[in-house]
């Protein structure tokens, strides 16, 4: 039977199903509540979806047909949306024209407009009003056309789903309740769709089990889902979880979930600031007291030429960043643990010199003999964190608010958070860091136990010995030439691929799953590359941080896509250096000391711009979330293939389900009479009502009622009888009519069915399989004796 001619549910369980509909589709725009500012705008749109649920109840109630419903529904919404938003301001419309839709028309472009350039949470303006019921009612109509209309009602959890979309795409935090809502008025759809027809009584028990075993279900799901979670095989599978999306907030999370890729990112702008050489700042201070007033500072891709000799180098964001917020030495195997604050902090207010964790170099001044001098004036965007980004150079600080140095973690922490708009300046000293100097360079001596602590795991082993493989290929002898080969085996697009895409766990070590799996973002390249380099005697931390962004307009902007993490390792006499294991397609060229193919010759830095002009592959490379405190390390495509598999399940298990209903309802339909008698004698030899083969049809009929009003204490319904004597008829003139007239398809089915409900109605009980058999077996010495009595 094709979906175009299903028989539509009738009377009371269309209405209950259309009902259960439009409260699943209020609940599940719950989902974006966190999106939404405190205004009110739900009364508003649950009036219209209450008012197209009316009608599409009573077009139901008045025809068979499966599309009339949803077409009428849907013309009641657009008349209900032309008035509500396309009346003239100030007056009241009871029928829309033409200047209606006209004006509904440019409200829509206007909330379009509000979506593309406001903060979330935004309060509901009437043009977002208006969105959101265009939405609902939408969703509304599919949800009830497919449940009710074409009788597939697991295809309407789909419908439900789409108002997951702003959620899942903005990546922002969606409220439980409106998953546990939605989730259980569709448990209750499905319940109704699958409970049998019957007496009153009858539809009201099995209705009342199904209930039960829906909400069962559901509890079994909250009660097994976070046991499930806590297992290798299942811990990279989850519910998708929101962090920040356009027009939100950015903050670095300091835990980082290896097994957890990082989501969509925002594309607002975190970070703007320009980078000056000495000679630049000072030629801009001499146009400045020649003029009177700041002149455009030029493009940072194109440095200007210096006007004395022996000037200084020119910089660029490549020379100054990456722009590390925090750095992270805690690694149980799985998670990046923020640490503590350490002992050694100084008041930046009260600092003189630089902020460096050498202690040699620990409040001196910025010498250009020592290096290259970079003065950054960065201000601050939509990023909203209690570290501030700074270069992983030493440098000087110059910041309004209350903010420490924690000399140990090389990390500026602040008792409030950034904020937009807010201003700070750095005067960085650049060292002249080449691969010939870190070549005869020993290990240093961090005092940290932690920076060489492998995690123990079932693979640890195999861990150390790929990375004792890795070194031992490359000839490497030195602590340098070690983690040279560690950062080339990883960064090589013959062995691993840049994806965000995260396989689901294999094991109970989610390093050795990527080195195994070979696909991954930067915080599985940096994790992998730090624990390898601790496997062979090297201290190694994780950095976590920004790219350094792009040019553009005379400053470099840094958005949420750029968030990135790479590792460090301490030299001796060095410090902490930087290497990226991270393809290039995501970061870029390596720092100068660690690329194979930089030309010595032409200095410890490029003069161009060297930063990646691409946009990252699939979005961000470090954790961003849209509040304080919220962590968000999730992969966005994690939950995909969960979704899809589950996607799949509904659509085989509405498939099946509706095979078999539509399968039992042609069989019944082609019952002969003869063989719904079989089946209603059957029906009633379980509840003990029984005659001998030799009654007539027409005799079985005061025979059954009679032993109902015997078993039961009352009398079989009028409604029962009627169909038991149709029946009864229709079964005589099949074996003595010449020319026997048929029922109607499926009367013969229906009406067995009624006899068997109405005397479970009257209060007939069922018979235990114990007392079936014994009343079988005296039937059978009965009529043994009988016929012995004969012969």
């Amino acid at each position: 039977m094709s979906p175009l001619h299903v028989t539509t549910p009738r009377g009371w369980r269309a209405a209950v199903a259309t009902a259960l509909c439009a409260l699943a589709t209020l609940a599940s725009l719950h989902a974006l509540t966190n999106l939404l500012g405190t205004v009110p705008w739900r009364g508003a749109v649950t009036v219209q979806v209450l008012v197209v649920a009316a009608s599409v109840m009573i077009v139901r109630a008045l025809t068979r047909s499966v599309w009339a419903p949803s077409v009428v529904g849907l013309v009641v919404a657009f008349v209900a949306v032309l008035l509500r938003y396309g009346a003239p301001p100030g007056r009241l419309q009871l029928v829309p024209d033409l200047s209606s839709w006209e004006r509904t028309a440019a409200m829509w472009s206007e909330g379009v407009h509000v979506v593309q350039v406001a903060t979330v949470p935004v309060d509901v303006v009437r043009p977002l009003e208006l969105m959101l019921a265009v939405g609902a009612l939408l969703v509304f109509l599919a949800a009830d056309l497919l449940a009710v209309g074409l009788g597939m009602p697991a295809l309407a959890g789909v419908a439900f789903a789409a108002m997951w979309t702003p959620t899942i795409v903005l990546g922002f935090p969606a409220r439980g309740s409106a998953l546990f809502w939605t989730g259980l008025l569709y448990l209750l759809l499905l319940a109704l769709s699958v409970a049998p027809r019957g007496t009153r009584d009858d539809d009201a028990r099995r209705a009342g089990l199904a209930g039960a075993s829906a909400a069962g279900v559901l509890v079994v799901a909250l009660v097994a889902g976070p046991v499930l979670a806590g297992l290798p095989g299942w811990s990279s599978w989850g519910l998708p979880q929101f962090g920040s999306g356009r027009g939100g907030p950015v903050d670095l999370t300091s835990d980082l979930d290896v097994r957890e890729s990082l989501g969509s990112r925002t594309d607002d702008v975190v970070l703007r600031y320009q980078v000056r050489s000495l000679d630049e700042a000072a030629d801009d201070e001499r146009r400045e007291d020649e003029s009177g007033q700041a002149e455009e500072p030029a493009d940072p891709a194109t440095p200007a030429p210096s006007a004395t000799a022996g000037a200084a180098p020119a910089v660029n964001a490549s020379s100054v960043g990456p722009l590390r917020a925090f750095t992270l030495l805690s690694f149980d195997g799985r998670s990046w643990h923020s640490d503590s604050p350490s002992e050694q902090a100084v008041d930046v207010g009260d600092a003189d010199g630089l902020l460096t964790s050498d202690p040699a170099l620990l409040g001196t001044a910025p010498d250009p003999s020592r290096g290259t001098i970079a003065i950054v004036d960065a201000t601050v965007g939509v990023l909203e964190d209690r570290q501030l980004p700074i270069s992983t150079f030493p440098r000087t600080l110059d910041v309004e608010g209350d903010w420490s140095y924690d000399v140990s973690r090389d990390q500026v922490d602040g008792a409030e958070e950034t904020f937009e708009g807010m201003e700070f300046s750095m005067t960085v000293e650049i060292p002249s860091l080449t691969a010939d100097e870190l070549e005869d360079a020993q290990v240093a001596t961090t005092g940290d136990p932690r920076a060489l602590e492998v995690p123990a795991s079932s693979h640890e082993a195999d861990i150390r010995a790929l990375a004792a493989q890795v070194a031992q290929d490359a000839g490497a002898t030195t602590p340098y030439e070690r983690a040279l080969a560690l950062q080339t085996f990883l960064r090589s697009s013959a062995n691993f691929t840049y994806d965000t895409h995260v396989a689901p766990a294999r094991t109970d070590d989610p390093v050795w799953d990527f080195l195994e799996s070979r696909q991954g973002y930067c915080v599985q390249f940096a994790t992998a590359m730090t624990v390898m380099a601790r496997s062979l005697g090297l201290p190694a931390r994780v950095g976590v941080g920004f790219l350094p962004g792009s040019a553009t307009g005379g400053s470099y902007v840094v958005t949420g896509q750029q968030s990135h993490a790479w590792p460090e390792i301490a030299f001796e006499g060095y410090g902490w250096v930087r290497f990226e294991p991270t393809p290039a397609v995501q970061t870029g060229a390596p720092p100068p000391w660690s690329d194979p193919f930089a030309n010595t010759g032409g200095g410890a830095f490029p003069t161009g711009d060297v930063i990646p002009t691409g946009a990252p592959v699939t979005g961000g490379t470090a954790p961003v979330n849209n509040g304080p405190g919220t962590v968000t390390t999730t992969e966005e495509t994690t939950w995909v293939p969960v979704a899809i598999t589950v996607a799949v399940v509904l659509v085989i298990a509405a498939l099946v389900v509706t095979a078999l209903t539509r399968r039992r309802a042609r069989v019944l339909a082609d019952l002969t009479p003869e063989q719904a008698w079989v089946r209603l004698r059957r029906g009633l030899a379980r509840l003990g009502v029984r005659w001998t083969p030799a009654t007539t049809p027409r005799a079985v009929v005061p025979v059954v009622v009679r032993q109902v009003e015997h078993a039961a204490g009352g009398p079989l319904d009028d409604e029962s009888v009627e169909a038991l004597r149709s029946l009864a008829r229709a079964v005589e003139q099949e074996r003595y009519a010449l020319h026997a007239v048929a029922p109607e398809p499926g009367a013969t089915a229906r009406w067995a069915d009624q006899v068997i409900t109405g005397a479970r109605g009257a209060g007939v009980a069922r018979q235990s399989r114990l007392s079936q058999a014994r009343h079988a077996v005296r039937g059978l010495v009965h009529r043994n004796s009988r016929s012995s009595v004969r012969r």
